[in-house]
């Protein structure tokens, strides 16, 4: 029996680009079973489009065209079989004598010929090499999983194959399309995940999907001389193409020269085009007009924020551009950030990535050649709202930080096993931290999770509570 595997991209609820994919990817493949990922609204992360009675009849006209053309060869789309000019669901068919069982989740005391785990499986970092290392296959085993966005979750292939001696004869690559017959007498060798190659790849491949499936042709972000910004640009010209991202400079009175001149660096090492707006004149005339006194609060530091804010929106809109947010989860978890200030935007490819993490992938695209300038990389983090301001005025060390936020939030570790390694004072103010800046969180926007438990989804901290 000539099996193959069918990697293929799967839009949610684009039903017309989904038939065509599958039918193109059926002309073109030589075999007896063909077996392509999950096409159902509900694998494809739908949410409540599973209430929506026209897109099921849609869903289900999509699988009657494909089995009305009556191929020769066995076509499994999940659980959906379709031979004979039939589509129906299955959990066992045979094809040549051979009993093969198809499911969405894994279980070793099954007996067949051939199992199929067909369950589209958000990415999640780090996770790869376990879950392939859970698969002890007692017969031959084949994962399908898609490619496509379900909002927040990104499905991004990595399909398998081992045979029944447990061992690996095929992997398909991540974030690509691959169409491959498998042959399971033939093992290959396991490549394990790289983590910041595989993070550079599925953010890259997310901000595709979301403007591919909303539209949109072009970004904008600002450039602050920091490290987010540039890690983000960075990551938007190689999804999009430099032509297709523009900076926006946004220095007052307290940022320093090195700023600006980081920031035209970074952009003539992407080759992306730069305005510079200085919004002192702007933050000079609301003292003068509306606030009447400058006290050197918090209130003014958070207007220079929202008046960048509002520049970046009126070009957003004036342009017809996607405007990038770019904080990240270390600060996300602190409250670091201004609402309707820096936190605007509409997309966030960083969002799932503590500060730490920010650094090793901004090194990895620098791996073969300076593009995200040094400077950047080795300054201080600031968000320069005072004079001479650092982040860490207020926040410990980024690598003390971001392993509390990881075991916390990520590991949902209890505090009495965090206090052995940092000072109990320090964990219970991170910690209340973390608390009192959920209100923040569910304002901000969309972005692309990386982690279990993303602040996308995964986490659903209490915004009113009297515990912390």
């Amino acid at each position: 029996m000539k099996t193959a595997i069918a990697q293929i991209k799967l839009k949610t609820g684009d039903f017309n680009f989904n038939y065509e994919n599958i039918i193109k990817n059926i002309e073109n493949t030589d075999c007896d079973l063909l077996v392509f990922p999950s096409a159902s609204i509900e694998n494809l992360g739908g949410k409540d489009l599973i209430f929506d009675k026209n897109c099921f009849e849609n869903e289900a006209e999509m699988f009657e065209k494909i089995a009305e053309r009556n191929y020769a060869k066995n076509i499994l789309i999940g659980n959906i079989l379709i031979r004979n000019g039939v589509a129906e669901a299955v959990e066992t068919f045979e094809i040549e004598g051979k009993k093969i069982y198809v499911s969405d989740e894994f279980s070793d005391d099954v007996i067949c010929d051939m199992y199929i785990l067909a369950n589209n499986r958000y990415f999640v970092m780090n996770s790869y090499n376990e879950f392939v290392e859970s698969i002890q296959a007692r017969s031959d085993f084949i994962y399908i999983n898609s490619l496509g966005m379900a909002d927040e979750n990104i499905f991004a292939g990595a399909s398998f194959a081992k045979n029944r001696e447990n061992r690996i004869v095929f992997q398909a690559p991540l974030c690509e399309e691959s169409v491959q017959n498998i042959d399971f007498a033939s093992p290959v060798e396991f490549r394990e995940e790289n983590f910041e190659e595989s993070i550079f790849k599925v953010t890259t491949f997310a901000l595709k999907e979301y403007c591919e499936n909303t539209g949109f042709k072009k970004v904008i972000l600002g450039l602050s001389g920091g490290i987010d910004s540039a890690l983000t640009a960075a990551l938007a010209v190689e999804a999009l193409g430099k032509e297709n991202v523009s900076g926006i400079l946004m220095p007052s009175m307290f940022s320093s020269e090195g700023s600006v001149i980081d920031s035209i660096a970074l952009a003539q090492n992407l080759g992306i085009k730069t305005v510079k707006h200085t919004i002192t004149p702007l933050f000079d005339n609301f003292m003068e007009k509306i606030a009447h006194e400058r006290l050197h609060d918090l209130a003014e530091e958070n207007l220079q924020a929202r008046l960048r804010a509002l520049i970046l929106m009126f070009f957003s809109n004036r342009d017809g551009a996607l405007l990038l947010s770019t904080g990240n989860k270390s600060e996300a978890s602190m409250g670091y950030g201004t609402l309707y200030g820096d936190l605007a935007g509409g997309y966030n490819l960083i969002c799932d990535l503590t500060k730490t993490n920010v650094y090793k992938l901004s090194n990895y695209i620098n791996r073969n050649g300076e593009i995200i300038p040094q400077e950047i990389i080795d300054k201080a983090p600031s968000a320069e709202l005072r004079p001479n301001q650092k982040d860490q005025d207020s926040l410990p060390e980024y690598e003390v930080l971001d392993d509390i936020i990881e075991m916390y939030v990520e590991q949902l570790m209890p505090k009495e096993e965090i206090y052995k390694k940092y000072d109990k004072s320090l964990v219970d103010s991170t910690i209340k931290k973390i608390y009192r800046a959920q209100f923040k969180r569910k304002q901000c926007c969309l972005g692309v999770r990386l982690t279990e438990r993303s602040f996308t989804n995964g986490v659903n901290y209490p915004i009113v509570e009297r515990f912390y």
